[in-house]
């Protein structure tokens, strides 16, 4: 296996902006004329954007529904198995991508603030409240976000995994 295959398996997101510039590069010294370089690595850096877009929408979905397991308690009642598996569900995903793309836990870290706002406004319609129901500031870090264990009474120790 050559070093570009094994970045390819190991990180995924770094792969894809590493070919891009070097198409780029192959295509500024007219290497394979035929081949539309441009808009090859185009669509390579566009995989990379499609990663980040996932991690954007699991992170929202996962804070929405810890916003209201932590904030609408009752609601859980009705709702508690629905977001329980929900909640690990997009923790998995989340946990899986980062696996898969080491050098995206960075942008999952930037993005965390803005996406808890929106998420904020999320969990507010979907519970029928007002936003200011729950906290402008994130009530949680990304860390305890992603930990299976937190919070302590969302999973017994049997579910986490």
């Amino acid at each position: 296996m050559d070093r570009s295959s094994a970045a390819y398996d190991e990180d995924f997101y770094a792969w894809t902006q590493a070919q891009a510039q070097e198409l780029r590069r192959a295509g500024a010294e007219r290497n394979n004329a035929p081949v539309d370089w441009e808009n090859v690595a185009e669509e390579i850096e566009g995989m990379g954007r499609s990663q980040k877009s996932e991690i954007d929408s699991h992170l929202r979905v996962l804070l929405t529904h810890l916003l209201k397991w932590l904030f609408c308690p009752d609601l859980r009642e009705r709702c508690e198995r629905g977001w329980q598996r929900t909640i690990r569900e997009q923790r998995d995903r989340l946990v899986d991508e980062i696996a898969a793309s080491p050098s995206l836990r960075p942008y999952i870290a930037a993005v965390f603030d803005r996406t808890y706002r929106k998420a904020r406004l999320d969990a507010a319609d979907e519970a029928d409240t007002p936003d200011g129901h729950f906290p402008a500031e994130p009530a949680f870090t990304l860390d305890q976000a992603l930990d299976p264990a937190y919070p302590a009474e969302l999973f017994p120790p049997e579910w986490r995994v």
